[in-house]
């Protein structure tokens, strides 16, 4: 009996960290899918790590946000800048920071009660927004440390420009995880 539940035990780990790598490796994928635009090119992490939270779960969909940052703050270069601990001071941080949030809720929201669409699409708009809303609050706190001036039309021009980019993605997220969370948690 106790080989058995070991044995299962040992498989849900092993799924479980294999769902998690693949997250990390669809961050590192989404910083580097990168469309040209003006004034910073468009990525897709921020519906990546929404959809970990929705389809994996709070805490799976959290670790990954954590081992996509770890792995960048180490030097490796899976950020959209590159990598190493110095990217702690650019003002796009405040995101990196709000994927590990943005799956804890995205996951929250999902994980309570029946999994209808109207949550999944629920729980990816809020999980958009809270790493919009440490994004744009770590932006702001560098940008006054480094720059000082003209942050008005900065957070206009690096931040909210973007927001109808990501409500579009993460709303098309949602509908994908509603379809396919099930068969991925299995």
């Amino acid at each position: 009996m106790k080989a058995e539940v070991a044995k299962k035990y040992a498989r849900v780990t092993a799924v479980g960290l294999a769902q998690i790598a693949m997250f990390a490796a669809l961050m590192v994928a989404g910083a580097r899918i990168s469309i040209p635009f003006f004034p910073v090119p468009l990525t897709f992490q921020t519906v990546f790590a929404v959809l970990a939270g929705l389809m994996l779960g709070a805490k799976k969909g959290v670790a990954a946000m954590l081992v996509y940052a770890f792995m960048g703050l180490v030097g490796l270069p899976v950020f959209s800048g590159g990598g190493g601990i110095f990217y702690v001071v650019k003002p796009s941080f405040g995101y990196i920071i709000g994927f590990a949030f943005s799956a804890l809720v995205g996951g929250l929201i999902c994980g309570k009660g029946k999994p209808t669409a109207r949550r999944y699409l629920v729980a990816s708009v809020a999980a958009m927004f809270v790493d919009y809303i440490i994004g744009i609050a770590y932006f702001i706190m560098v940008w006054q440390l480094t720059v000082g001036k003209g942050l008005g039309m900065a957070v206009v021009t690096y931040n909210l420009l973007y927001i109808p980019k990501d409500l579009v993605l993460c709303l098309f997220s949602g509908v994908l995880a509603k379809k396919t969370s099930a068969a991925i948690r299995r």
